[in-house]
């Protein structure tokens, strides 16, 4: 289950109960941090924890923050310098080297337009939204908070602010998700400066396994953990059933030609063939020749299985086109000396990612930048 999802899962726990709670967000970072901004955390009344703004070396005081703007009823913004090795609040010689802000939003279980709610709206949605929080540098000033949630065509879910701020939040947040990266801004509106963190939200990634056997099983768990979507399908009802699958995943039992017709194919909708049936892979596969939505398609098993695929589809008559091609993996996987099956999870999974995120896959301590964008760390000066 996503981090996001679990959040709201206890939240509406908390709600049920009337357990008052603090919504903790971290809405930027200067320099390095564990998390970055967006991630976030659910304090409740007792001092309980869900989700993480850190590795754990800010928990502790931003438990004491939380219960403090709990008291106070106040949004609280909290800057955390984890690059002076001699802060005792913090922890000595945590080697981040960044200044985090951190922002304490108490949650008001009577206003549908909370922050929780809005978060709620989000993770309710399919498609990339963009997640609007206002916030002040000078901590005297008052601090706005989650306000605003927004798909590329409308405000799906906003709380009262200026009309002007509310249209600019839009424009702005559809410029996010339109080049997929977040950002960070600052606007004035009658002579009062605002400062802002929109977050790119990507739905979940979508999964799908083509076939059931043991290895899917160990796949499918693994995916899970990620928050993933996960599907599985396959012709056999002794393998694709809901007690070998525990959990979320959605499980098909279909002939290979039908394979597709229960499933809403998007830019997030990975395939991995693994059925260790040589036919039912082939015919999947020719139902996702052409399918320009989808980002990536596994196959398991050695190279000479490829190419007889490869050779089959030309003896038909079928033209594989580069687009296909560039986006078929075969063998599936990175190559990390994966033996067992869990091994060879990992490195299906290791390869999704870093196709979704346009990275190759290089060991870090290779690379001579760090390892965020810095840049995206500025403030841009927002015109209305």
């Amino acid at each position: 289950m996503r981090e996001l999802d679990t959040i709201i899962l206890r939240y509406l726990e908390l709600k049920s109960q009337h357990i008052r709670c603090v919504l903790a967000t971290v809405v930027h970072v200067d320099g390095s941090s564990y998390r970055r901004p967006g991630a976030r955390m659910l304090v409740d009344e007792y001092g309980n924890i869900t989700g993480a703004i850190s590795g754990g070396c800010l928990e502790g005081d931003a438990l004491r923050k939380a219960l403090f703007a709990l008291d106070k009823q106040e949004n609280k913004l909290v800057t955390y310098d984890t690059s002076d090795e001699d802060d005792a609040i913090i922890g000595a010689q945590l080697g981040c080297n960044g200044i985090i802000q951190v922002l304490f939003e108490p949650i008001d279980y009577t206003d549908a337009n909370n922050p929780c709610e809005l978060l709620r709206a989000v993770s309710e949605q399919e498609v990339p939204m963009a997640i609007s929080v206002l916030f002040n540098l000078d901590k005297t000033q008052k601090q706005s908070g989650t306000v605003l949630v927004s798909d590329e065509n409308q405000v799906v879910l906003s709380k009262q602010i200026h009309n002007d701020l509310h249209k600019a939040l839009f424009i702005k947040g559809k410029e996010v998700i339109n080049e997929g990266y977040s950002c960070f801004g600052e606007l004035e509106i009658d002579d009062e400066k605002h400062y802002l963190f929109i977050q790119m939200h990507q739905p979940p990634v979508k999964v799908v396994l083509v076939g059931a056997g043991n290895d899917a099983q160990i796949l499918a768990q693994q995916a899970d953990l990620l928050g993933w979507n996960v599907t599985v399908t396959d012709g056999r009802p002794t393998h694709a059933n809901k007690e070998r699958f525990v959990g979320s995943c959605q499980v098909i039992v279909a002939k290979p030609q039908e394979t597709l017709e229960n499933i809403n194919i998007d830019q997030h909708t990975c395939f991995v063939l693994m059925s260790h049936n040589y036919n039912y892979d082939l015919s999947v596969l020719k139902l996702l020749l052409g399918k320009t939505e989808t980002p990536y398609i596994g196959i398991l098993g050695p190279l000479k299985k490829y190419n007889r695929m490869l050779n089959e589809l030309a003896d038909e008559g079928i033209v594989v086109s580069k687009d296909d091609l560039n986006k078929i993996h075969a063998p599936v996987g990175l190559e990390i000396g994966a033996e067992t099956p869990a091994e060879i999870g990992l490195s299906i999974l290791a390869e999704i990612q870093s196709v979704l995120k346009q990275k190759d896959a290089r060991p870090l301590k290779q690379k001579t930048e760090p390892i965020h964008d810095t840049t995206a760390n500025e403030f841009q000066k927002i015109s209305i």
